[in-house]
C-alpha cells in the first residue's frame, strides 16, 4: 500500500486479499436505515469536496462490436486468470491506454 495525501493505492494482490477478507463490503443494511440526514452529515465534505453537478455528462453506451483479435498467449492466460470479465477488463485496458495518448 502506497498513500499520496489522502489517497491511497493497493496493488491487485492486497485488493484480492481484503475482498477474501470480506473487507469491500458495504454494510448496505446500516446505510438503507440511515436517514437523509444521518447520511449527509456521514459524509466528509472536506474531504470529499461537494460534488459538481454541472459536469456530468450522459451517453447511452454504444454497442459492442465482435471481431477476431490474436493475443499472445500468455496475455489471454493471464486475464482469464483474472476470473470472469477477462473481457471486459481487457476493453478496459484498451480504454485507459487510447485515453493516455497525446490529443
Amino acid at each position: 500500500m502506497r498513500k499520496e495525501g489522502t489517497i491511497v493505492r493497493y496493488t491487485a494482490e492486497e485488493l484480492e486479499a481484503m475482498r477474501r477478507r470480506g473487507e469491500d463490503r458495504t454494510d448496505v443494511e446500516a446505510v438503507k436505515a440511515m436517514t437523509e440526514e444521518e447520511l449527509e452529515a456521514s459524509i466528509d465534505h472536506e474531504d470529499e469536496g461537494e460534488f459538481d453537478w454541472s459536469t456530468i455528462l450522459v451517453e447511452l453506451p454504444r454497442p459492442k462490436v465482435a471481431f477476431t483479435m490474436r493475443y499472445d498467449q500468455d496475455v489471454l492466460e493471464w486475464f482469464r486468470g483474472q476470473g470472469p470479465g477477462y473481457q471486459t477488463k481487457i476493453n478496459a485496458v484498451l480504454k485507459s491506454y487510447i485515453a493516455a495518448q497525446p490529443k
